[in-house]
């Protein structure tokens, strides 16, 4: 058999989506079905323009929040929070028991503390000079 690698910025989705659909199928096989189901929350101005967001999913009982975004304008009215409680109480609804989230902004990692979040690991240097922060919080 002859393979070749192939290393590209530019993946084709269909490509994508047979390796995503191939991992799912090892790990459902694996640990079992992961249910993973997306959850988005958004604020929205008068002019329904999004003005913050939380983007993310849940999975085998717990909340991920991959993204999560507030305009500046907005920032410093505990929007973070707010939208923070919004996924975890939708999350506890589909049955989960834990959320995690990610960051390497101090300011961040500081309002998800105060949200109740613990850090569970630091990778330091992702970006240089800074370190990426892992927190959890038992929902």
């Amino acid at each position: 058999m002859n393979i070749h690698l192939e290393v590209t910025e530019a993946p084709s989705p269909t490509d994508l989506k047979f390796l995503g659909d191939q991992l799912t199928a090892f790990n459902d096989g694996d640990v079992g079905p992961g249910q993973r189901v997306a959850l988005a929350v958004f604020v929205r101005d008068e002019a329904d323009r999004v003005v913050g967001g939380i983007s993310g999913y849940t999975a085998w009982g717990w909340l991920y929040v991959q993204w999560l975004w507030v305009d500046e304008s907005f920032r410093g009215q505990h929007m973070a929070g707010r939208m923070l409680d919004a996924a975890e109480q939708e999350a506890a609804k589909r049955g989960c028991h834990g959320a995690y989230i990610d960051t390497f902004n101090p300011r961040a990692a500081k309002a998800y503390q105060k949200q109740g979040y613990q850090t569970f690991a630091t990778l330091p240097d992702f970006p240089m000079g800074r370190d990426r922060i892992f927190l959890q919080k038992r929902l």
